[in-house]
C-alpha cells in the first residue's frame, strides 16, 4: 500500500497531532473513553479521532469502535470535519460526524480551545454477533462533552440560573448562589456565551455495513430489500421480506429500477458519456494486460488500444457490451440490448439524484469492480481490499492514474461521473425500453406487484 500512501490516495487528509498540549488532551480523552493510554509524541487522526499509529501502538484497530457498532470519537479541532473516516463499519458514520461538527462548529471551536471533546454515536445495538441484529439499528444519537464535563456543568448552571430568576425568594438562597458562583468559574458566563451542543438524532433507514462481508439495507424505499455481499443462504431468516446476494443480478436490477434509484450513464449521444464508458473499457484492458505481465508504466490511451487489440480474445464480455454502447453513442451504431444478465449491465448505470445517491453509487461500484476509478471514489474499503490482490503492474498503473487523473480535480471528476443531465430520447425503433432493461423491462403493473411481490416469481426469502 506504500504507493497509495505516498500519492495521498490512502490516509490522505488526516490531521497531524504533534503539539504536546494536544497529545496530552488526546490521551486524557482516550483514557476517559476507553481506559487505555499510549506513548507517542505525534500521530495522525481522522474525522472521528481514530489514529492508525495509536491503533498500532495499542494493537487494536477498533479501539474507538468496540464491536464495530458504537463508534466513539475524539475531537481536538473542528478541522477534523475535512478528514476521512478510516475503518468505516457503516456508510452513514462519516456524514453524521461531519454534520455534528458543522452544525456545532462555533461551540466546538470554543470547547476545543481548552479541552478535547469526547463522545459516541449511540444506537441500541451493542452486539453484532448475527446479521439479523443489525436490522435493529433504527437511529443514531450523539452524546458528547469535554473530558472535564464542561457541557454538562454548563447545563446545570443554566438550570440554576433559571431557578434563580423564576423562584420566589431565590435571591436569599445563599447555597444556590454559592453553587452558581462555583460552577461559573468552570464555564464562564453562560448567559452571554452559552456552552451547549445541539441534541442530534439521525434515522438509519438506508445504509451499508461492513459486517458479515458487507450488506446494503434499504428500508426507506417503496419496495424494501437487503442486498448481501455474501451468499444469501448462509444467513438464515432475516427480518425483511426480500434479501438478495450479488449473484441475484436480475433481482438487484429490478429492485433499483422499481424504486427509481438509477439512470443510464448515456442519456444522450455525445462524446462525454462515451468517454466515461471508454475509460471503463480501458480499465478492463488494464486488468487483462496486467495478468499477462505487460509493463503498464505510463501507459497512454493509445498504448491501451494496442494492448486491447493484442488481447482482444481475452477481453471480458463486459468490455464487449460497453463497446457496443460506445459505438451507438459515437458512431450511430445499432442500439444494443443489454439486460441485467449481461456482465456490462451495472457498468452502464449511475444513481439518480436523490438522498441516497452516494449509497447507490457505492453499491454499483461493487457490482462493477473493474471500474477502479468509481470503486476508489465510492467505496474505498472495497478498493483497498482488491488493490492488495492485484499484480504489481496493475497497482502501479492504478496508483499513477488516480494521482494524475483524479487527485488534480476531484470535484470535476465527480461532477462528470455522477452529475445529472436532461433525460435522453430513446430510439423509436428499439424493441425494448433501452439497453438497461432488467430482462423483463422496467414497467411492472401495480396489480402484478400486489399479487406476487415487486420481484415477480423470485422465491421469497
Amino acid at each position: 500500500m506504500h504507493r497509495l500512501i505516498e500519492k495521498g490516495l490512502m490516509f490522505g487528509n488526516l490531521i497531524r497531532v504533534d503539539s504536546p498540549v494536544l497529545v496530552e488532551r488526546y490521551k486524557r480523552a482516550l483514557q476517559h473513553l476507553t481506559g487505555k493510554t499510549f506513548e507517542l509524541a505525534d500521530f495522525h487522526i481522522d474525522i472521528s479521532g481514530y489514529s492508525p499509529e495509536v491503533g498500532d501502538a495499542l494493537g487494536d484497530d477498533q479501539y474507538l469502535n468496540h464491536a464495530g457498532v458504537n463508534r466513539q470519537f475524539i475531537l481536538l479541532t473542528t478541522e477534523q470535519k475535512t478528514a476521512p473516516l478510516l475503518n468505516a463499519q457503516f456508510s452513514t458514520a462519516r456524514g453524521i460526524l461531519k454534520q455534528f461538527i458543522t452544525d456545532n462548529e462555533p461551540q466546538l471551536f470554543a470547547l476545543t480551545a481548552q479541552d478535547a471533546v469526547a463522545g459516541e454515536l449511540v444506537n441500541s445495538v451493542y452486539d453484532a454477533s448475527t446479521l439479523a441484529k443489525l436490522f435493529d439499528i433504527r437511529k443514531i444519537t450523539i452524546e458528547a462533552d469535554t473530558t472535564k464535563g464542561t457541557v454538562a456543568t454548563a447545563t446545570r448552571l443554566g438550570e440554576m440560573i433559571n431557578q434563580f430568576k423564576t423562584e420566589k425568594d431565590a435571591w436569599f438562597d445563599d447555597v444556590l448562589i454559592a453553587k452558581m458562583i462555583s460552577l461559573s468559574k468552570e464555564t464562564g458566563d453562560v448567559t452571554r456565551n452559552p456552552v451547549s451542543l445541539r441534541q442530534m438524532e439521525f434515522a438509519q433507514d438506508n445504509f451499508w455495513t461492513a459486517h458479515f462481508g458487507g450488506m446494503y439495507l434499504f428500508r426507506d424505499v417503496e419496495h424494501p430489500a437487503a442486498i448481501l455481499r455474501g451468499a444469501r443462504d448462509a444467513y438464515g431468516q432475516l427480518p425483511i421480506q426480500y434479501a438478495f446476494d450479488f449473484g441475484d443480478r436480475r433481482a438487484i436490477a429490478k429492485f433499483l429500477s422499481l424504486n427509481d434509484l438509477i439512470e443510464p450513464i448515456v442519456k444522450a449521444k455525445g462524446p462525454d458519456a462515451a468517454a466515461i464508458l471508454q475509460q471503463k473499457m480501458d480499465f478492463m484492458v488494464v486488468e487483462v494486460a496486467a495478468v499477462m505481465g505487460e509493463d503498464l508504466t505510463g501507459a497512454s490511451r493509445r498504448d491501451l488500444r494496442m494492448l486491447g487489440r493484442r488481447y482482444a480474445k481475452l477481453l471480458p464480455e463486459a468490455w464487449q457490451g460497453l463497446a457496443a454502447l460506445v459505438r451507438w453513442a459515437e458512431e450511430g451504431g445499432s442500439w444494443p440490448r443489454i439486460t441485467s444478465d449481461h456482465p456490462s449491465y451495472f457498468y452502464t448505470l449511475r444513481a439518480k439524484k436523490h438522498k441516497d445517491a452516494d449509497l447507490i453509487n457505492m453499491l454499483l461500484s461493487e457490482l462493477s469492480p473493474l471500474d477502479i476509478r468509481q470503486l476508489f471514489i465510492c467505496h474505498k474499503e472495497a478498493f483497498y481490499a482488491l488493490y492488495a490482490t492485484w499484480p504489481d503492474e496493475k497497482r502501479e498503473y492504478v496508483a499513477d492514474f488516480l494521482e494524475r487523473e483524479y487527485q488534480v480535480d476531484k470535484a470535476g471528476t465527480r461532477e462528470t461521473l455522477f452529475g445529472h443531465e436532461d433525460a435522453m430520447e430513446e430510439p423509436q425503433a428499439a424493441p425494448v425500453r433501452g439497453p438497461w432493461s432488467s430482462g423483463h423491462g422496467y414497467r411492472i403493473e401495480a396489480d402484478m406487484i400486489d399479487r406476487v411481490g415487486p420481484w415477480g416469481g423470485l422465491r421469497r426469502r
